[in-house]
């Protein structure tokens, strides 16, 4: 408890800890990782075949994060407005911030390859057992032209093959659900559910809002909240 008091004396509001992690009992909380790299023979006929046609238009290679900098916040933009669940789009110098403060060390860029243009990137944390791939955006238009799939076989590749990491992650059960990423990943590259447990510590006036609402949170419209509420059900292992 001193370390959370600690964390809370420097600003924070709520505190997530996460252990027992792949632990073989099902929990309400996971990470969606992938500890073996298969190459095409692991994917059915149909996603090889979308594979392959993203590589017939588009090329996959690292990136800096200065070429990252100069070139990803038309695809930033465009990546969230094709949002289901809308939110609000950081403006230029948000992103610029976001990448000149990010803890990502790693960064990979999918290429149009007639035009050279950059149409999705992702930015990854990286250690010496794992790589988080922590965001990923694409314009729509090449999303629909399998910009991903490229992305994420290439990336799958280098982590898992030629580094020989333990496992690759897209990081811990979303809870706006902002995107589809993590069930594509599951269906279509073989990514499993990490489960693990979450204890969640709040600031008081928080932990009385939770206690106050949590009961209702069926109902709950407010989205912030809904979020909030849906965590703790999370962490309580009933959602």
């Amino acid at each position: 408890m001193d370390d959370v008091s600690n964390l809370f004396s420097k600003g924070g509001l709520i505190v997530r800890n996460v252990y027992d992690f792949d632990a073989r009992v099902e929990t309400s909380f996971w990470y969606v990782i992938k500890d073996h790299f298969g190459g095409y023979e692991e994917l059915s006929s149909n996603m090889r075949n979308q594979v392959r046609r993203c590589f017939k238009t588009m090329a996959v290679k690292q990136i800096s994060s200065d070429y990252l900098l100069a070139n990803g916040y038309s695809v930033y933009v465009h990546a969230f407005e094709s949002y289901k669940v809308k939110s609000h789009i950081p403006s230029k110098w948000e992103f610029e911030s976001r990448i000149k403060n990010a803890q990502e060390n790693e960064f990979w860029g999918v290429f149009d390859l007639g035009t050279n243009k950059l149409v999705a990137f992702s930015m990854n944390f990286v250690t010496d057992e794992s790589c988080e791939y922590r965001t990923m955006k694409a314009i729509p238009e090449y999303q629909k032209k399998y910009a991903y799939y490229g992305l994420i076989f290439e990336m799958n590749k280098y982590y898992l093959e030629e580094k020989k990491l333990k496992y690759v992650n897209d990081g811990s059960r979303s809870i706006t659900n902002h995107s589809n990423i993590q069930p594509f990943l599951i269906e279509k590259f073989n990514f499993r559910k990490a489960y693990c447990k979450l204890h969640i510590y709040y600031k008081w006036w928080i932990k009385l809002i939770i206690k106050i609402f949590y009961p209702l949170r069926p109902v709950i419209l407010i989205r912030k909240l809904r979020y909030l509420l849906d965590m703790e059900a999370m962490a309580r292992n009933q959602m």
